[in-house]
C-alpha cells in the first residue's frame, strides 16, 4: 500500500502520537519512513539568504530527529531524517515530492474555530498544497486506535 511515509515532527509531546501510529503502519506496509522537522526561527528562515550558521535551535532539532530515527531503526524500520528551514507547510509539501513520499502522516493538536484561525494549522495548509494523501492523527486520540 504505502512505500514511503513522510512524518513531520515538531519536537513536542504530540510527536509520540504520530510516531506510534506510523511505526505500526510502516511495519504493516513494509514502508520506509522519512522524518522531517522544519526549523522556523529567525536563523532557520534566513539561513540560506543570509548565509548563516546553524543555530543552537537547529542543532537541537537535528539531534532530536536523529534520536527518533535511531529509535525507529532499533525497531527494524528503515528511516531517514531531514531538517528543513523555512515555512513549515511549504517545506513539508516540497519534501513529500522530493522524497518520493506516497503518504504524509501528521499529528494535529485539534485546534478549532477561533483558536485555529489565530494559531493557524500547518496540517490544513499541507493538505491544500500537496497531491500526496495526508493522514492526520489527533493528539489525545483514544488508546488502541490505529
Amino acid at each position: 500500500m504505502y512505500q514511503r511515509i513522510l512524518v513531520p515532527l515538531e519536537n513536542t509531546r504530540t510527536d509520540r502520537v504520530i510516531v506510534a501510529h506510523v511505526r505500526t503502519l510502516a511495519r504493516q506496509c513494509g514502508a520506509s519512513i522519512v522524518l522531517i522537522h522544519v526549523a522556523d526561527g529567525f536563523a532557520a528562515r534566513n539561513f540560506a539568504q543570509l548565509d548563516l550558521r546553524e543555530s543552537e535551535e537547529m542543532r537541537r532539532d537535528r539531534a532530536y530527529l536523529d534520536a527518533v530515527c535511531e529509535e525507529l531503526h532499533a525497531d527494524g524500520l528503515p528511516c531517514e531524517a531531514v531538517l528543513a528551514c523555512g515555512n513549515p507547510a511549504d517545506e513539508i509539501s516540497s519534501a513529500a515530492e522530493r522524497e518520493g513520499a506516497d503518504l504524509i502522516a501528521m499529528a494535529t493538536h485539534g485546534h478549532r474555530g477561533l483558536n485555529d484561525l489565530i494559531r493557524g494549522s500547518v496540517a490544513s495548509e499541507v493538505r491544500h498544497r500537496t497531491h500526496v494523501p495526508v493522514l492526520m492523527v489527533r493528539e489525545g486520540q483514544p488508546k488502541g486506535t490505529v
